[in-house]
């Protein structure tokens, strides 16, 4: 049966080649696609590290009052202290712009030597209570608090991705490391992966800095994470925003919660996801009609022989059958040359993502474009069923 199968396929090769070619680009359009949204699902459901909810950012202007640094440090101290008591507010802390979800990054290569290169990591220079804010898990040694104000050694707390890359074999809290300025900084903990980039963004080294009050060689932390009570709502809001200009004369404030800027990070980042998948929709839907159509094609060519199969005793599940294994063949010899170009992919990183990522989006395509091929075959090779023999041979 495989045998007279590729025979007939043979015997119309030149058509069942455009099938080939067909298939073969809608597999490596289904892999390269897949590969993307399987690689993007796995980041996406990896954890965060941290918790959103229930925390607002207050970002601040100073407005165009020329001030100092100091000056805006002690602000920023007074802003933070005054928050801190208002009812329905839990904890509060300052940060520097780059915030979680803000889609705004500070990064550094910090070493283990003092003029060494490390991994490129992203920096958060906060205060002590960005712990009890985003409420950070802590998987060794402690949070920096003030026992840390007078080292000459900026305190830091290191994520796990961080800690691995640096500190594979031994323990990391304790450690010196230099920044790029060449400062030393004390590891005095070490937290979990932290992904303030976003959901879609994949675990990177990261670390917090301690800011601590009487630090004035710090950049200017513009912004407060809050942690609300359930209840808080439109009145904590108003209140904050008066409280921040009573203590800041010209200055102003934009409070949104960290619930709705991941909100709005998830949509624009998912914006080229969707359009992406509405493309390869479009792909699949011709390349659909085109099976369709040639099968169609074949079944009314190719009457007569299927009359007289029909005549010699052949069953309808039999023609059905040969119709379905035919189209099945067709599809694997595209699937071969597609599988082939895929497995380029892992060889040379072409995605830069991990090598089961690819394997994921193989066994999918694959299964997809044999779905596809059955679906589409299934009427014709009815129809097929349906010829009677001596209409068919009247007809010849």
């Amino acid at each position: 049966m495989i045998r007279h199968l590729f025979t007939l396929i043979w015997n119309r090769r030149r058509a069942n080649f455009l099938l080939v070619t067909e298939i073969f680009l809608a597999f490596v359009v289904l892999f390269i696609v897949g590969s993307t949204l399987v690689y993007y699902r796995q980041t996406y459901q990896a954890p965060l590290g941290f918790d959103y909810e229930q925390v607002w950012t207050v970002n601040l202007d100073n407005g165009s009052t020329p001030q100092t640094r100091v000056q805006l440090m002690t602000t920023g101290q007074q802003i933070l202290q005054r928050l801190q008591s208002l009812p329905g507010v839990r904890y509060a802390a300052l940060m520097a712009s780059n915030t979680p979800f803000s889609d705004s990054q500070n990064s550094t290569e910090p070493s283990r030597e003092p003029k060494g290169h490390g991994p490129n990591c992203n920096i958060y220079v906060v205060s002590e209570g960005m712990r009890d804010v985003l409420r950070l898990p802590l998987r060794a040694g402690r949070w920096f608090d003030k026992r840390d104000e007078a080292s000459s050694r900026r305190a830091v707390v290191i994520s796990e991705e961080m800690r691995a890359t640096l500190f594979p074999d031994q323990s990391a809290v304790g450690q010196t490391l230099y920044s790029g300025g060449g400062r030393e900084l004390q590891v005095v903990g070490v937290t979990g992966p932290f992904r303030g980039d976003g959901d879609l963004s994949e675990p990177k080294p990261a670390f917090f800095a301690y800011a601590s009050p009487p630090d004035t060689t710090l950049m200017y932390l513009n912004c407060l994470l809050v942690r609300v009570s359930p209840d808080a709502g439109a009145e904590l809001e108003k209140r904050m925003s008066t409280e921040i200009m009573a203590i800041g004369k010209g200055w102003t404030s934009s409070i949104t919660p960290l619930a709705e800027e991941r909100a709005k990070q998830l949509q624009t980042g998912l914006a080229p996801l969707v359009a992406l998948v509405l493309v390869c929709l479009f792909l699949i839907v011709n390349v659909a009609l085109g099976l369709f159509g040639v099968l169609w094609q074949t079944i009314s060519q190719r009457r007569a022989e299927i009359g007289v199969r029909r005549a010699m005793g052949a069953t309808a599940g039999a023609v059905s059958g040969q119709v379905v294994g035919e189209i099945l063949v067709v599809a694997t010899f595209g699937l071969v040359l597609g599988l082939l170009v895929a497995a380029q992919f892992p060889l040379l990183g072409v995605l830069d993502v991990p090598a089961g990522v690819y394997l994921t989006a193989m066994g999918l395509a694959a299964a997809l474009i044999y779905g596809l091929t059955v679906l589409c075959a299934l009427y014709p090779s009815r129809l097929a069923t349906g010829i009677h023999p001596a209409v068919a041979l009247r007809e010849e």
